[in-house]
């Protein structure tokens, strides 16, 4: 059986796909088809349901749950975890609401967290993730959430962190920060759905377990990025709750989406 699967060219989602995608497991009569785009593309088509399994934002997951199926393992959940709101200049957080500020995506967890830390903020501008530092430092907006590497890179550009948002999601919901969970069509079968949930967990152990060797599939989606950083990456974002939710991980998934009912309003462009 051949399966789509869309996930991002971050190094955390490659080190967690590679041995699946690259025949480092057996997969039995499973064949993976990957496709790798940034996140907010992949939330949109999961809304269209483009791909068979693909990574989401969990800020897309009370949108897509009624079509998809999340499964345990694969996503990336933590603390110490979430975005961050950047600037060039530092100012005071009750300035925030008349800023314009560039979030990577309207379906993205980094909107709902600064949506919920900043519920009357609203010039947003959505663009891709890797575009908001450059944003930031030519002035076209004032403030920047940022993810991903840009979090190991922003200093080095000169630019200052006004906020963690998870730091706010943590304190606020005593809970984890659920930021990308994968997800797989509702229409599989129940046995389908759990092999391939254990065949994702067998690829997170396989590279947990090879760790600290960079695959070469890592390298080849990051080749702008420095070795450090991609390790960085890995070693933010890969924790036991890629290998499996388990009861706090899901709780804090209920969480999030309790949180989103709450502020759906605030979510909107």
């Amino acid at each position: 059986m051949k399966l789509s699967l869309g996930f991002s060219p971050c190094p955390n989602d490659t080190f967690i796909f590679d041995a699946l995608v690259n025949g480092k497991i057996d997969t039995g009569s499973f064949r993976f088809e990957p496709v790798l785009e940034d996140v907010q593309t992949l939330n949109r088509w999961a809304m269209e349901k483009k791909l068979d399994i693909s990574k989401i934002s969990y800020g897309s997951w009370p949108l897509i749950r009624k079509d998809y199926h999340l499964l345990e393992a694969g996503g990336a959940l933590g603390k110490g975890v979430g975005p961050l709101l950047i600037t060039k200049k530092l100012f005071g957080l009750d300035e925030i609401n008349q800023c314009t500020v560039a979030v990577p995506g309207e379906q993205t967890t980094a909107h709902l967290l600064f949506s919920l830390a900043f519920p009357n903020a609203i010039h947003k501008k959505f663009m891709l993730f890797s575009n908001i530092e450059s944003a930031v430092l030519n002035g076209t907006v004032d403030c920047g959430v940022i993810i991903h590497e840009n979090r190991f890179t922003y200093m080095k550009r000169g630019l200052k962190k006004l906020m963690d948002l998870g730091e706010f999601w943590e304190e606020k919901t005593n809970a984890p920060i659920p930021l990308g969970g994968i997800v797989i069509r509702k229409d599989f079968e129940s046995g389908i759905i759990q092999q391939v949930d254990e065949l994702i967990r067998k690829s997170v152990s396989y590279a947990q377990h090879n760790y600290p060797a960079l695959p070469e599939y890592v390298k080849q989606h990051s080749q702008e990025m420095e070795e450090s950083v991609m390790r960085q990456h890995i070693d933010l974002y890969v924790n036991d709750y890629s290998l499996g939710l388990g009861d706090r991980g899901r709780k804090a998934v209920n969480t999030l989406v309790e949180v989103y009912e709450g502020m759906e309003e605030n979510l909107k462009i």
